[in-house]
């Protein structure tokens, strides 16, 4: 039997989200066995200041890619929402999953049925603060770091009033009832990626062992929304936001934008065959209205 080297942080929810992948592949192609290689990221230690003092997204897959490069690893798996909009030219993304509910959630206490106005909302990203900012006036919002358990453990203990984290990953680790409400994209952009997860490897990877794992919606998605987000230099730091839709051979596409000017969501639509284009002009646009 061959086998498959499959690198993954290793925080439950990045396991969970690893094995779907790997059930896809070994489900078609059973000749495969899967070895899963875990590690904790830069990303997943420093846990006392926020990402954009230390060094952004890209901390989330520096291990990975240097397993992939160093040959301990075939491939990698990652939430593409916290992939960096540049990567290495060596290590392409193969394929992108189909997409799991995009929106972002927000999470009360255990027993807690109401919003305790005293304390503050954590999230983990400008993109969050800003819109909830405006979905709750006079609120304080505050950053939280740590893998979604150990988020969900600070509120718990009553560091915060809530959180507000990605519906996807709340409900691959089963933790559906958790969610007190879903922010609707008309009233939360999501992050570029959010939902989707990315699988990484060397070029010379057999695509063909990802071809039941890779969905063409989510691609083009994926493809337009992180253009978008690329050419505003938009990260962990910036409060960029897009959210692409497919309707047949329509792509829609809205995007956030903040610079000191304050912020702005504006859509584009074309075909799905020009994502990254679209993306581009979408940026370009509003790039271009504030003078830069």
């Amino acid at each position: 039997m061959k086998k498959l080297l499959v690198g993954s942080r290793e925080s439950r929810l990045a396991v969970l989200q690893t094995r779907i992948v790997t059930d896809l592949i070994q489900k078609h192609h059973p000749d495969y066995g899967v070895e899963l290689v875990t590690m904790k990221t830069t990303g997943d230690k420093i846990l006392d200041r926020t990402l954009d003092k230390i060094g952004g997204k890209g901390l989330f897959v520096r291990e990975l890619d240097q397993a992939l490069l160093d040959g301990r690893a075939d491939i990698t798996v990652h939430s593409l929402k916290d992939m960096p909009m540049e990567t290495d030219p060596r290590l392409p993304i193969l394929a992108y999953s189909r997409r799991e509910d995009p929106r972002d959630a927000l999470v009360l206490p255990l027993g807690q049925t109401e919003l305790d106005p005293k304390k503050p909302i954590g999230c983990a990203s400008a993109r969050r603060r800003i819109q909830l900012e405006k979905l709750f006036p006079g609120c304080r919002v505050e950053p939280v770091r740590g893998n979604v358990l150990t988020r969900l453990e600070k509120l718990d203990r009553g560091d915060y009033g809530a959180l507000v984290l990605a519906s996807a990953g709340l409900r691959r680790l089963g933790l559906e009832e958790r969610i007190r409400r879903l922010f609707s994209p008309e009233e939360m952009l999501p992050a570029a990626g959010q939902g989707i997860l990315a699988v990484q490897g060397r070029e010379d990877f057999d695509r063909s062992l990802l071809r039941e794992v890779d969905d063409k919606d989510s691609a083009a998605c994926a493809l337009c929304e992180r253009a978008f987000v690329r050419f505003l230099d938009g990260g962990c730091s910036s409060p960029v936001a897009a959210y692409a839709q497919v309707d047949g051979e329509t792509l829609r596409l809205r995007g956030l934008y903040w610079d000191e000017q304050g912020w702005e969501i504006d859509e584009i639509r074309g075909s799905v065959t020009d994502a990254e284009e679209l993306g581009t002009t979408l940026a370009r646009t509003m790039a271009a209205r504030r003078g830069k």
